[in-house]
């Protein structure tokens, strides 16, 4: 450890072992900023096998979120008094309170990564005594230009706010093409059409509504078409879960005569994602703009352009940001399933940006830039 770089301590809950979009996040956002921070991770039990050794990490146990916080609370006080922090950064709102007791305890600053949900979620506990936290920060970094939007509603002062997009892994190389026939073979998915849906199937998902309001349209026209799910439903910490998500969404096509055109492949890892995104036609990303819960921003929308694979999305929450409407994919009004189905129906007719240049837009929301302004971010306190 170099005596030269200030220390940082960044608390969450979300990190490998568990999987998502914002554990990859604040995953790299660990490594990235280990480049100019000595970096101590307070984090689940399990996350120490995903960082790398030169990161210093402290389990704050499994089990429970509730027992998640107390341990981490009492890990992030004693941290921050025995060796004073720089910067100590919740990986969400989840977080910011114990962040915002530690900072003060060793009068370092204070930063959250807000996501959207954190800000929005309608639980009256979490509205009463995490939103003040959020508040007082040193610093609020939206992923996107919508969670920035709700933060200044909830009272976030606005010169303290700044909107840093998640990253995405660029892949070295596209999957071979054996690679690509041995992943349809498996699936049973030669000579079919392929709408990919990657994510935890909750109801923010909109992966119900779609089957209902799209799918058959676009069914008419292809009718060699599938509907490939990639996910869990494993629970959101603020939304609540949705167990037997799978099985009610395959109840509901069956008695719509639309079963046989689903298929549910459950989480996998990033490498059979690749494969995934390489092997489909259409990445559909149908969420819904419902009261207390918002898609921050979309980050399975800039993987699939990295990949060449252009997205249909409603246009809601941060989602525009991370779709550009006519280059990697298409927007289109939030609950119009009609015009949905007629943008996935002509995609599949041939209308769609070449792969590379899908590929090329993706290169803006590389990790790289992603860790260049996080680096300038709390260098400045937040003022780019």
């Amino acid at each position: 450890m170099s005596a030269a770089r200030p220390t940082l301590i960044l608390i969450t809950r979300n990190l490998p072992p568990l999987r998502g979009g914002m554990e990859r996040l604040n995953l790299h956002m660990a490594m990235g900023l280990a480049d100019r921070f000595h970096v101590l991770v307070l984090g689940p039990r399990g996350a120490r096998a995903a960082l790398p050794a030169t990161i210093e990490v402290r389990d704050c146990g499994g089990g429970t979120l509730m027992s998640f916080l107390v341990a981490a609370c009492a890990q992030a006080l004693l941290a921050a008094r025995r060796s004073p922090p720089a910067w100590v950064v919740a990986g969400s709102g989840l977080t910011a309170p114990l962040a915002w007791l530690a900072s003060r305890a060793s009068r370092a600053r204070a930063a959250v990564y807000v996501h959207g949900l954190d800000i929005v979620v309608r639980h009256p506990v979490y509205r009463t005594l995490w939103l003040p936290f959020i508040r007082r920060m040193d610093l609020c970094i939206a992923n996107s230009a919508n969670t920035a939007r709700l933060a200044r509603e909830v009272g976030v002062p606005a010169d303290r706010i700044v909107v840093i997009h998640p990253g995405v892994t660029l892949p070295e190389h596209m999957p071979s093409a054996d690679a690509g026939a041995a992943f349809r073979h498996k699936h049973a998915l030669e000579g079919r059409r392929v709408l990919l849906s990657v994510g935890r199937m909750t109801e923010r998902k909109g992966l119900r509504e779609f089957v209902r309001g799209a799918l058959p349209a676009i069914l008419r026209a292809h009718p060699n078409t599938l509907l490939v799910i990639v996910g869990d439903e494993a629970p959101d910490a603020l939304a609540g879960a949705a167990p037997g998500a799978w099985c009610r969404l395959l109840d509901e096509a069956r008695d719509a005569g639309l079963g046989e055109a689903l298929v549910h492949l459950g989480p996998i890892d990033d490498e059979h994602l690749a494969i995934a995104y390489a092997s489909s036609d259409v990445h559909v990303f149908p969420v819904r703009d419902l009261p207390g819960d918002v898609e921050g921003f979309g980050m399975v929308a800039v993987e699939a352009a990295a990949h060449g694979l252009p997205t249909v999305a409603f246009a809601v929450g941060g989602v525009p940001d991370a779709v550009s409407d006519g280059v990697t994919g298409y927007l289109v009004d939030a609950n119009d399933y009609d015009a949905f189905a007629r943008r996935v129906i002509r995609i599949l007719d041939g209308e769609r940006s070449r792969p590379d240049v899908l590929v090329e837009r993706a290169r803006s929301f590389a990790w790289s830039e992603f860790d260049r302004r996080m680096h300038h971010a709390l260098a400045s306190d937040g003022k780019l």
